[in-house]
């Protein structure tokens, strides 16, 4: 592995370049930074794999003055990291990394020969948008009136229903941290990228319809087949829909691609497979 920086528009953007052979595939996430990636890029030792961290976050830093995560930005930042690997690329992007995808081949449209966007989580493509924003700025009051291990259980609670955001979610009563595992003192900290007002750009983002049907890149919706109805399944299914196809099912959850990373393991070797399968 070579790691390099990179000096872009007020940031200092930091990848990794892991081993040699094909098409460069570049996997990116938001807020997960390059760690996230380690049990997938295990399943490509044929090819060179490129990751890197978003500005702000892990080894990246920022000197912009701004604290916002916003798809724009951080689809000039991939461009960049592009360019100077040699594009154009395969990518592989996950939750908010795979609406920064979809901005950046709306927005550079040669650097992408395949884009695989995993789950997008993009609020305004569901029939109840309104109600799934509410729901959205639930997790974000939870964190900034209590602290993570609130912010963190509301958020999974947000994130793991089922359905459309009913009446009888919001009658739901306030998750304890303690049932997910987490503790419920607050360390005083309101700048997790996750929970706070940070990614809103993300979540509010709207995809640029026309710019990615005229792109010349291959574009592929997944969702994960354990995701069920929840949330990021939803809004994968209606990104697609709203491109005029439908969306493929790949193994295992939001998360399915990860080893034991976070916690949360998924399938990463079935979840390899398949994604060289729809990579071709």
């Amino acid at each position: 592995m070579a790691t390099h920086v990179l000096e872009t528009d007020k940031a200092a953007i930091t990848y990794d370049v892991h081993g040699e052979g094909g098409r460069p595939l570049m996997m990116i996430g938001q807020p997960m930074d390059a760690s996230g990636f380690t049990a997938l890029r295990a399943q490509f030792p044929d090819r060179t794999v490129i990751t890197y961290d978003p500005r702000g976050l892990g080894r990246s830093t920022r000197s912009d003055g701004r604290t916002d995560n916003t798809p724009e930005t951080q689809a000039a930042d991939v461009h960049a990291v592009i360019e100077a690997v040699g594009g154009p690329v395969d990518l592989f992007a996950s939750s908010g990394g795979a609406v920064t995808a979809l901005e950046l081949v709306a927005s550079y449209p040669n650097d992408v020969v395949t884009l695989v966007a995993h789950e997008p989580p993009i609020i305004d493509v569901l029939p109840d948008a309104p109600a799934a924003r509410r729901a959205r700025d639930g997790f974000i009051e939870a964190y900034q009136a209590k602290g993570s291990g609130s912010g963190m259980a509301a958020f999974m609670q947000m994130s793991s229903w089922q359905g459309e955001y009913t009446d009888e979610y919001f009658a739901l009563p306030a998750p304890d941290p303690a049932q997910f595992g987490m503790p419920a003192e607050d360390d005083g900290k309101r700048d997790d990228p996750l929970l706070s007002t940070r990614s809103l750009a993300i979540t509010d983002y709207y995809p640029r319809v026309d710019a990615l049907k005229a792109a010349p890149t291959r574009i592929v919706i997944a969702v994960g087949e354990e995701t069920g109805n929840a949330f990021t399944a939803r809004t994968a299914l209606y990104t697609a829909k709203l491109l005029g196809q439908e969306a493929v099912v790949f193994p295992s959850h939001h998360g399915g691609f990860m080893g034991g990373e976070f916690g949360w393991a998924g399938k990463p070797e079935e979840f390899g497979a398949k994604l060289r399968e729809v990579l071709g």
